[in-house]
């Protein structure tokens, strides 16, 4: 099939690569968000998929909003006859998902219906599931809504960050797209319209999100920090200022300590949690590297009963 590809993140690149090598579809182009300011310099940066399609010498399309006039004459002109999308970035509007014969399919990194929305595998970080997975599915104005085509299963694993997870459900995912793709492409498979029942919704995850809660158990602090590393970053404060946390270990043999209370060993920072403490793995000063929580605390001088709130 002739495909025009959506996409813009990392996750999205193990897609695209598998479609490109793929001898059985000819992806067209490539459609990204624009390009945007990184660095100190605040230089103009290409996506990571627009990077590999330009390497492979794809044309790539980056309009402002895919309901573009001139992006969906575009479109038209190229006549894809489906177009696969991950983690583009922007609703697709009902003009652009009526132009590919077969649709826009869409590869999502949930279980479907669970957690429908932006920010699924940090959901299932941060709820303690143990399975999720990717689904593919023809995209609806409906966020998340439209029928499915396949799944795969991935086991959570107990010091999973959603980065790792997400490292390997866009592998396995992009293995599921293009069987998906194969499918349609033979008239083999039809989509399902979702189950009414087990909907949950995974809504963008803010920096303010990411912020960890001392007065929280403990397993509730260990998968908060490891649903949100590395994006947005879990922080707190340490005299006013704030302190970027890397994932949090349960310690042997802890003193007690009081929600947010620092204690300095040796080899080892341990902070007071609602129940037991927890051991801090890598900590970020303001404007400094990640480091690891004994030099930092060596560095600062914490004195008896500081906190982190």
């Amino acid at each position: 099939m002739k495909l025009v590809f959506a996409g813009t993140p990392e996750p999205a690149v193990p897609s695209l690569r598998a479609l490109l090598e793929s001898p059985r579809h000819e992806v067209a182009a490539v459609v990204t968000r624009p390009d945007a300011p990184a660095g100190r310099g605040r230089r103009l940066v290409r996506s990571t998929v627009g990077a590999l399609a330009d390497d492979a010498g794809v044309p790539v399309l980056t309009p402002r909003r895919p309901s573009d006039p001139a992006f969906l004459a575009e479109l038209a002109e190229i006549g894809p006859d489906c177009c696969p999308v991950v983690a583009y970035g922007a609703l697709v509007p009902r003009a652009a998902l009526d132009v590919p014969a077969h649709g826009w399919v869409n590869l999502h990194f949930s279980l479907l219906p669970a957690w429908r929305g932006a920010a699924p595998v940090q959901a299932a970080v941060r709820h303690g599931d143990e399975i999720t997975g990717a689904t593919t599915f023809r995209l609806e104005e409906g966020l998340d809504t439209g029928p499915t085509y396949g799944v795969v299963t991935e086991a959570i694993r107990a010091h999973d960050t959603s980065g790792d997870l997400l490292g390997r459900l866009a592998v396995s995912g992009a293995a599921l797209l293009v069987a998906t793709l194969d499918g349609i492409a033979d008239g083999t498979l039809v989509a399902r319209p979702q189950p009414a029942d087990g909907i949950s919704h995974a809504p963008k995850v803010t920096p303010g999100d990411a912020r960890v809660d001392w007065s929280a158990p403990p397993v509730a602090v260990d998968r908060l920090v490891r649903s949100v590393t590395p994006e947005p970053g879990a922080w707190t404060t340490f005299r006013g200022e704030r302190l970027g946390l890397g994932p949090v270990t349960a310690p042997a043999d802890p003193p007690a300590l009081k929600p947010g209370e620092l204690h300095v060993e040796k080899r080892r920072v341990l902070v007071g949690t609602a129940a037991a403490p927890v051991q801090l793995g890598e900590v970020r000063p303001v404007g400094k590297r990640a480091m690891p929580a004994p030099d930092w605390a060596r560095g600062v001088r914490i004195e008896a009963g500081e906190l982190l709130t």
